[in-house]
């Protein structure tokens, strides 16, 4: 493997790291901003390209890597201390919850190369989909709609609409009814 050639391999644009180096002194003022100032870190996100919705709560302590890689949608929460590694693009559909500490990962290496490139798979929750806490998802996972990843559960591999998964390996727990929410259970 030659560690010198894949460390000097170009991985991001001149623009991209200027816009890196940009959110991290801006990530300060996101930071340190007042819990319920939910507008602000949404308009501080959109100023850096991220694509937010209405109605969306995310807290101070959240940490995104590359906000312009990043989808919200509507009515959708990120709780304290969630990470998303927005290296390739996130996407959070409308009324999703991504629960403390959770991880979002959207970059990786390709193993199957001496050179390990980086790759950038990206992820998708869709509607109505709780991500709990310090639960992992995966590069290139997309997470059907009204599904629940429970917690510290790690999910390398598509999820199905309505399913509950436990455990890492993630496995399938029980399937949601579609007259099943949160709210009535």
């Amino acid at each position: 493997m030659d560690v010198a050639a894949n460390r000097s391999a170009r991985k991001w644009s001149f623009p991209e790291l200027v816009g890196r180096v940009l959110w991290a002194l801006a990530r300060v003022v996101f930071a340190w901003s007042p819990r319920p100032l939910w507008g602000w870190r949404c308009l501080l996100l959109r100023l850096f390209g991220a694509r937010i919705g209405h109605g969306v709560h995310i807290y101070p302590s959240v940490r995104i890597t590359i906000p312009w890689n990043l989808t919200v949608g509507d009515q959708t929460a990120i709780g304290d201390r969630a990470i998303l590694y927005a290296l390739g693009p996130i996407t959070l559909a409308e009324r999703v919850t991504v629960s403390q500490g959770a991880h979002l990962c959207a970059g990786t290496h390709d193993h199957r190369d001496p050179t390990m490139p980086l790759l950038k798979p990206p992820i998708v929750v869709d509607r109505d989909s709780w991500i709990c806490a310090d639960a992992f998802v995966g590069p290139g996972v997309r997470v059907g709609s009204r599904a629940i990843i429970g917690a510290r559960c790690v999910v390398m591999k598509d999820v199905e609409p309505g399913s509950i998964m436990i455990g890492n390996p993630a496995k399938l727990l029980h399937r949601r009814e579609e007259g099943d929410d949160v709210e009535n259970a």
